[in-house]
């Protein structure tokens, strides 16, 4: 990568950084465009003449792409209730973690929590949450049957499958960073798109039998063949 180059992916990269307003204010609308602002003046006061038109171009391209992906709820974790739209987001968004829910079940709750704390860290990752009678056709196509399940998709493709809290120590008190270090080892979220602390990542939980019930047995998962 060239010196230009390198300069001009550094200054694209702080349009990607997270703002510490919520995405739908007007304070981060106002936010977005300082920091617009303040890149175009540093591109146009830049010595080379061929570096002020590329990046000028590039600059206008990525603030395109970071207004869409914050439209598509890019840097927050949202509920989508429009199946189709389910559809397009998982198989057009390059990464897309997706939790499948029901508003009965207490550990789709504790999930969500989870997710919303990772969700900010990772704008280049589409977090959404689908209630599960809104979805009956994707429901039955990736064979749901246990809650919570969260499917992170990469290119159009699932890549892994987290059904109730098995794999994160199946206990409610789980850490958020046992489920970012499942989320990151499927690929769907990458440590070099992180903002925010570092989290040290230990070693697998231990797992014990999973107990499926009915959604008002807060110890055990929501079996929805029950």
């Amino acid at each position: 990568m060239s010196e230009q180059d390198a300069k001009l992916a550094s200054l694209m990269s702080r349009l990607n950084e997270p703002s510490t307003s919520s995405a739908h204010t007007a304070d981060a609308a106002q936010d977005d465009e300082d920091i617009f602002a303040e890149l175009e003046a540093e591109i146009e006061n830049d010595s080379s003449a061929a570096f002020r038109e590329h990046g000028m171009e590039q600059l206008k391209r990525e603030m395109e792409q970071l207004q869409q992906m914050k439209s598509d709820g890019h840097g927050q974790y949202r509920e989508v209730t429009d199946e189709k739209e389910v559809i397009r987001l998982s198989a057009h968004k390059p990464r897309c973690v997706i939790h499948f829910f029901h508003h009965k079940f207490k550990r789709c709750e504790i999930m969500d929590k989870h997710l919303s704390r990772i969700a900010p860290k990772y704008f280049n990752t589409l977090f959404i949450r689908v209630f599960v009678e809104n979805v009956p056709w994707l429901v039955e196509r990736l064979g749901i049957k246990v809650l919570p399940c969260v499917i992170p998709f990469v290119n159009g493709v699932s890549k892994d499958r987290i059904v109730g809290f098995e794999e994160l120590g199946n206990t409610d008190q789980f850490e958020t960073a046992t489920l970012e270090w499942k989320l990151l080892n499927s690929g769907v979220i990458q440590k070099d798109d992180s903002f925010g602390p570092t989290i040290n990542y230990g070693a697998k939980p231990a797992v014990r039998q999973r107990v499926r019930g009915r959604p008002q047995d807060d110890d055990s998962d929501f079996d929805l063949d029950d």
